[in-house]
């Protein structure tokens, strides 16, 4: 896994935060596809997509996405994976998440356990679900909060809940921390349930996202040990020095220049959808 090029994910705005949080925080169509360009051109291979109802709240709507998403593929193309979020924020229910997905198909998707598979009950209903995108080769990201979701992912996986279908998951540091600020030690107890997954986890890439101004440290351990990078003002806007990103693009940059420095490659559009069969 090591030997992988890297992965870097750029998530720019999140459910919740606004032009209040930072005037470069791109909310509408032509915001987010401008947003695609710079992170493009400064190394991304993936962008995190939320959009917004009209009134600026969070929307998992159809109408909602598709005007962001074309406007995203007008301006780079297929030089992004554009994943989309299916994050409910209290306001979806697990059913209406999957609907959303099934009326749109995209290429990639994010999806928390937690939300879509949040007990036995919710089971059978997330298997059709993700054993349908799996047909469809789409790139799915298993969102997870803990060493604990870690676990629950393996034994899913293993009952069969989960397909046995290329996909990768997603490690949220620090979630639950005080004032949501990460810090790379963050990473071990997920690696360890990992490493305790044995063939299950064996050959699945990771990434991991981060809160804080310690999020490129975060980032650059997680590649160091052979995983993948979400960034952006989704869950972080400042640089490492503690100033203020001016741009999402920023964040990449400043993570590519390390990585660079360290000789280690950043992965394509075509060289991550590739690792999907797509």
């Amino acid at each position: 896994m090591v030997t992988r090029p890297i992965a870097i994910a750029v998530a720019p705005n999140g459910a919740r935060k606004t032009h209040a949080d930072h005037p470069a925080l791109p909310v509408t169509p032509d915001e987010l596809a401008a947003c695609a360009r710079q992170c493009v051109d400064a190394g991304a291979a993936m962008l995190h997509l939320h959009v917004r109802r009209p009134d600026g709240t969070h929307s998992l709507e159809p109408e909602d996405y598709r005007p962001a998403i074309a406007a995203v593929q007008r301006t780079v193309g297929d030089a992004l994976v554009i994943q989309i979020t299916t994050e409910a924020v209290g306001i979806y229910t697990p059913e209406q998440q999957m609907a959303s997905v099934r009326a749109l198909q995209p290429e990639a998707i994010s999806a928390a356990l937690r939300e879509l598979a949040p007990d036995a009950a919710h089971e059978p209903e997330a298997a059709r679900f993700f054993g349908e995108l799996a047909a469809a080769r789409t790139a799915i990201q298993y969102i997870l909060y803990s060493a604990d979701d870690v676990v629950r992912y393996r034994d899913l996986r293993a009952r069969g809940v989960l397909p046995d279908a290329p996909h990768w998951v997603l490690f949220v540091l620090g979630r639950y921390s005080a004032g949501q600020r990460s810090d790379p030690s963050d990473l071990l107890p997920f690696l360890q349930a990992w490493a305790e997954g044995g063939d299950i986890t064996a050959n699945v890439p990771w990434a991991m996202c981060a809160f804080g101004p310690r999020e490129a440290e975060c980032a650059l351990s997680a590649a160091l040990l052979g995983g993948h990078a979400r960034l952006g003002f989704e869950n972080n806007m400042a640089l490492p020095d503690g100033s203020t990103a001016p741009d999402n693009a920023a964040l990449v940059t400043n993570l590519r220049r390390h990585l660079d420095a360290l000789h280690r490659p950043v992965a394509s559009a075509a060289e991550l959808r590739s690792w999907f069969g797509r």
